[in-house]
C-alpha cells in the first residue's frame, strides 16, 4: 500500500481541540495515535491551564511577579484578540483587579480600552507607587484612539461647518465658482459661450469666532466605563477645533465640569469616579446653564438613562432644551461592545419629545456630529446606518 501524503490540517485542528479542552478532558486526544503537544504549544497549554484548569485561583495565586510573567507569556503565544479575552477572564477568575494595581503587573499588560476602563474604575484604589505605571497604560491607549479617530472627526466636523455656512447671497470674494457654474448649467448661452448665473453659491464670510458649542454630558456610572474612555478622546479632539467650543460634564449623583482638562484625556479619565448613583436631571440642569446660543448648540447626553433622580424633571428639562432650538441626542452607549443595557421607557419618552436615543460606535460618532451640526434629522441618520432607535408616545 502506498504511503498517503501527510496533511497538516487535521493535526492542526486536533491540536486546537487539545488546547481548548485542556486538563483531564484532553486525555482522549493524547496517547498513542492522539495529539502530543510540543514547542510553543506546550507553553500555550500551560498558560491556558493556569487560567482555566482546576481551582480558578490556584494557577497563578496572588503573586504579582508570577502574574506579570504570565501576562508577558500570553502576549508571546497568542494573537492580540485572544490576549484581550484572556486578560478579561483573568481579572474575573484570578482576582487580578488587585494585582493590576502593582507596577510590575501593569508593565506586562497589553493596553486596550477594556483595561483602561478597569484602571479608571480602580482609580481611587491605585496606590501612589503604581500611579505612573497606570497613567502610562492609559496614555498609550488614548494616544492610539486619538490617532485612529482624529482625522475623521476633524474632517467630518469642519466639513459640516463649511456646508452649514453656505449662502445664496455670498459676497463676490466668497463665491464658490465651481458650484455656482454647476448649479446654473441650464442657463448656458451657446452664442456667448458663457453661463448666466441666476443663483450664486458661496459661503458666508468666515470669522475666527466659535460657530458651534458641543456639550458632552457624560454618565460616569460603572456600566458606562467604555463610553467614558471614548468620550474623553472625542472631547479632546473637538476641544482642539477653534470653531467649536466644547464642554465636558461628567455626573453620577454629583456634577463635575472637566472642560478645563479637555486637552488631556488622561487627566479627564483620572478625574472621573466610575460607579455610584445617577442623577441625569441634575446634570441637565447644569448643562442648561452652559447654553447661551441654543441654535448653535449640540447637547450629547451619553447615558444608559437609568435615572436615580426625578425622571419627570429630566424629561421636562430635555423638552426645554429642544424647545429652545438646541439639538439634543441621547447616546445609550459610545462603544464597540454591542447592544447596551438601558432604560427603554426613558429612551422612548425622550424620543417622543424630539431627543433621539440610540447607541453609537466610535467610528460612526464623527458622522453623527456632522449630522447634528447640519441640523439633519438624527433619527433618519441613525436609520440610514442601520441603528435601532427608541420610539414612544408623547408623555
Amino acid at each position: 500500500m502506498s504511503e498517503q501524503p501527510t496533511d497538516p490540517a487535521p493535526r492542526d485542528r486536533m491540536t486546537r481541540w487539545r488546547l481548548v479542552l485542556g486538563g483531564d478532558d484532553a486525555d482522549a486526544l493524547g496517547g498513542p495515535g492522539g495529539v502530543e503537544l510540543d514547542g510553543d504549544d506546550v507553553q500555550r497549554d500551560k498558560a491556558l491551564g493556569d487560567l482555566y484548569d482546576g481551582d480558578r485561583r490556584g494557577g497563578l495565586g496572588r503573586s504579582a511577579p508570577r502574574v506579570s510573567r504570565w501576562l508577558g507569556d500570553i502576549r508571546g503565544y497568542f494573537p492580540s484578540s485572544v490576549v484581550r479575552v484572556m486578560q478579561a477572564d483573568a481579572m474575573e477568575r484570578l482576582g487580578l483587579y488587585q494585582l493590576l494595581l502593582e507596577p510590575e503587573t501593569l508593565d506586562a499588560v497589553q493596553p486596550d480600552v477594556s483595561l483602561v476602563s478597569t484602571l479608571v474604575a480602580l482609580n481611587g484604589a491605585i496606590p501612589e507607587r503604581s500611579r505612573d505605571a497606570a497613567r502610562a497604560v492609559v496614555r498609550t491607549v488614548t494616544d492610539q484612539l486619538e490617532q485612529r479617530l482624529r482625522a475623521r472627526t476633524v474632517q467630518a466636523v469642519t466639513g459640516a461647518l463649511d456646508r452649514s455656512s453656505r449662502t445664496r447671497r455670498p459676497r463676490p470674494a466668497d463665491i464658490d465658482w465651481g458650484r455656482t457654474i454647476a448649479a446654473n448649467l441650464r442657463h448656458y448661452l451657446p452664442e456667448q459661450h458663457t453661463v448666466v448665473p441666476e443663483r450664486l453659491v458661496g459661503h458666508a464670510r468666515r470669522t475666527t469666532q466659535v460657530e458651534r458649542h458641543v456639550v458632552l454630558c457624560l454618565d460616569q456610572s460603572g456600566s458606562m466605563a467604555e463610553s467614558v474612555v471614548y468620550a474623553s478622546v472625542f472631547g479632546a479632539v473637538l476641544g482642539s477645533l477653534r470653531s467649536v467650543a466644547t464642554s465636558l460634564v461628567v455626573f453620577d449623583t454629583e456634577v463635575v465640569d472637566l472642560t478645563d482638562e479637555l486637552d488631556d484625556p488622561v487627566e479627564v479619565l483620572f478625574g472621573v469616579q466610575l460607579g455610584g448613583g445617577t442623577d441625569i436631571n441634575r446634570a441637565l440642569a447644569y448643562c442648561q446653564g452652559l447654553i447661551t446660543r441654543p441654535a448653535d448648540t449640540v447637547l450629547v447626553l451619553i447615558s444608559d438613562l437609568y435615572e436615580g433622580g426625578v425622571a419627570e424633571e429630566m424629561l421636562r428639562r430635555s423638552r426645554q432644551v429642544v424647545d429652545s432650538g438646541a439639538t439634543m441626542v441621547a447616546l445609550l452607549a459610545l462603544s464597540d461592545s454591542g447592544a447596551p443595557s438601558y432604560d427603554a421607557d426613558h429612551a422612548a419618552a425622550l424620543a417622543s419629545i424630539g431627543v433621539p436615543a440610540f447607541a453609537c460606535t466610535p467610528d460612526l460618532f464623527p458622522d453623527l456630529m456632522a449630522a447634528a451640526i447640519e441640523k439633519r434629522d438624527l433619527g433618519a441618520w441613525a436609520a440610514s446606518h442601520d441603528i435601532v432607535t427608541s420610539h414612544g408616545e408623547a408623555p
